[in-house]
C-alpha cells in the first residue's frame, strides 16, 4: 500500500519560513521523481518544485530563490524548505510521487497559511 504523508504545514507571517516533509512508504523511493504541488482556493493545482531520483531539480518561477526541494533516499522522505513566504504562497501543499502514468501517487495535503 502506497502512502505519502505530508507534515510541517501551518500558519506563518509574511517573510517567515516553514519546512514541509513527505514520508513515503510502499514505493521504491529512489526510482520516483518527487514533487510538491499546491492549490489555492479557487485555483488549479500547480507545480511548485520537482526533484528526480538522481537529484535534478526544477522550480516554478514564483518560488525560485525562496524555496528549496530536497530528498533523503535513505529515509524515503521529501522536503520543501520555504523561506521569505508571501501571502500568495497560501495554499494546500501536496506531495507527489511519479514513475509512470500507472504509478502516480498523491498525499492528502498540508495547509500553509501566510498572513499577518
Amino acid at each position: 500500500q502506497v502512502q505519502l504523508v505530508e507534515s510541517g504545514g501551518g500558519s506563518v507571517q509574511p517573510g517567515g519560513s516553514l519546512r514541509l516533509s513527505c514520508a513515503a512508504s510502499g514505493i521504491l523511493f529512489n526510482f520516483y521523481a518527487m514533487g510538491w504541488y499546491r492549490q489555492a482556493p479557487g485555483k488549479q493545482r500547480e507545480l511548485v518544485a520537482v526533484i528526480s531520483g538522481g537529484g535534478s531539480v526544477n522550480y516554478a518561477d514564483s518560488v525560485k530563490g525562496r524555496f528549496t526541494i530536497s530528498r533523503d533516499n535513505a529515509k524515503n522522505t521529501l522536503y520543501l524548505q520555504m523561506n521569505s513566504l508571501k501571502p500568495e504562497d497560501t495554499a494546500v501543499y501536496y506531495c507527489n510521487a511519479y514513475w509512470t502514468m500507472a504509478r502516480d501517487y498523491w498525499g492528502q495535503g498540508t495547509q500553509v497559511t501566510v498572513s499577518s
